[in-house]
């Protein structure tokens, strides 16, 4: 079980030593993937506790609202991500004026000296923390000699054999900007390549304009409260998993139903291959589910009527059909 702290008062006092890492892990990208390696490999050699702190709301939102990036990431899912690494523990800081004004001696003592009894510190090469982020790798380390802890610095992490996007060959940095680009370009099968696994959303299934259903095609519509990043408009096939943790395969809508002249985008889903005999009891609403991005079959486009759309639909779930499920 990993332990879900929100703040150093809560860890128990007779908790560590611990190896600790810092960062937003935004995406917990194969970037992120390698530092948490790292922290396994030697929280595993000091036989100390692994531990990653993070932070919510995201900097960013505190500092430049208007300017932030959108996460790639809820919380809960970002929770779930470190998790799965096999992490001992996860510390999420609030992140508020009062913490960014800390210088970075002050935030390695009070967090991770006082709080989480750190013997060793792992991070990124591109670390940055304390207040005007003036610490960095060498704050650390300076740090680390003054105060008795090890820091383990892990090199930034390529993406070499992946597509590359930017301005001919070279190999790209796994980062959660290059995430971002790929997803708002559709393009969810590299988006998938630098996270490790399928990009997701999350959030209530909740009712919409019920057209779907007349059509023949009923979805699952996540409220415009969802987390994660909402990709490019279009056509994809992926995966609903619902709150049992039943995986469904499904042609996944993003848009605003431009056929109907709709203004607001939204996200649904059509569970594809349900047992004829359950079609009818088949109720997400009210549900937490999770919905994961497979591959984009198509863009947005605005049919002439609802008959074209309709064979347009057809189509879209034989080819969702075919992706997903006969391989």
């Amino acid at each position: 079980m990993v332990h879900i702290w929100n703040d150093p008062t809560e860890v128990p006092e007779d908790f560590g030593p611990s190896v600790v890492t810092i960062g937003n892990f935004d995406g917990v990208h194969r970037g992120h993937q390698q530092v948490l390696t790292q922290l396994l490999r030697t929280a595993g050699q000091h036989a100390a506790r692994s531990v990653v702190v993070t932070f919510d709301p995201h900097p960013a939102l505190v500092h430049r609202p208007d300017s932030a990036p959108e996460l790639l990431m809820g919380l809960q899912d970002k929770l779930d991500a470190l998790a799965d690494t096999g992490v001992d523990a996860v510390l999420v800081m609030k992140y508020n004026l009062t913490l960014a004004a800390m210088t970075p001696e002050e935030f390695v003592v009070t967090v991770l000296l006082d709080g989480l009894h750190a013997a060793h510190v792992v991070v990124g090469h591109d670390l940055r923390f304390g207040v005007g982020n003036s610490g960095d790798v060498g704050t650390m380390q300076e740090l680390g000699k003054k105060l008795g802890f090890g820091v383990h610095v892990v090199n930034e992490f390529g993406a070499e054999g992946f597509p590359v996007h930017d301005d001919g060959g070279t190999d790209r940095r796994c980062s959660s900007t290059w995430v971002r680009e790929a997803l708002a370009e559709g393009d969810v099968e590299t988006a998938a390549a630098v996270l490790g696994r399928p990009h997701r959303m999350r959030g209530e299934v909740v009712h919409g304009a019920a057209r779907g259903r007349a059509l023949g095609f009923p979805t699952a519509n996540l409220d415009h409260g969802a987390t994660g990043y909402v990709p490019a408009d279009g056509i994809y096939a992926g995966w609903l998993v619902d709150e049992s943790g039943t995986r469904w395969p499904a042609a996944i809508s993003v848009g605003s139903n431009p056929t109907f002249d709709g203004v607001s985008r939204q996200v649904e889903a059509h569970v594809i291959d349900r047992p004829e005999e359950a079609v009818e009891d088949f109720n997400l609403y009210g549900q937490t589910v999770v919905v994961e991005f497979t591959a984009r079959l198509r863009g947005m486009v605005a049919y002439r009527g609802p008959e074209a759309l309709v064979e347009q639909m057809r189509l879209d779930v034989v080819q969702a059909h075919d992706l997903l499920l006969d391989k």
